[in-house]
């Protein structure tokens, strides 16, 4: 089966910056996609940034300029540099990515996979 862990989520002031970092784990052949969403409670989760197995990246508007997204197909690692924080930016962050990967003997397929999610809070 496949694992994503997700680690950096805090507390961090206005202004501040923070750095996500998620690895995926398990047989993985290809990522295809990985990138990161937010959710706050009450609301749908919402997409912040994804960056492909080729390095091409998209990001929602609301982080253009201010968060970075770089991934490392060979290593299934993705990470999220976010500078100047908002108090708009708390939310719970979770780690996406779309991969083949091994299931189980002789079951490879291409699933979207997400991580257990992590807490960003920006406030003085």
């Amino acid at each position: 089966q496949v694992q994503l862990v997700e680690s950096g989520g805090g507390l961090v002031q206005p202004g501040g910056s923070l750095k996500l970092s998620c690895a995926a784990s398990g047989i993985i052949f290809r990522v295809d996609h990985m990138g990161w969403y937010r959710q706050v409670p009450g609301k749908q989760r919402e997409f912040v940034a994804q960056a492909t197995g080729s390095g091409t990246t998209n990001y929602d508007d609301s982080v253009k300029g201010r968060f970075t997204i770089s991934i490392d197909s060979a290593k299934k690692t993705v990470d999220l540099q976010m500078n100047a924080l908002q108090p708009a930016d708390t939310a719970v962050y979770f780690c996406n990515a779309q991969l083949e990967a091994s299931l189980g003997s002789h079951d490879i397929r291409v699933s979207e996979w997400w991580g257990q999610g992590t807490q960003v809070t920006v406030s003085s």
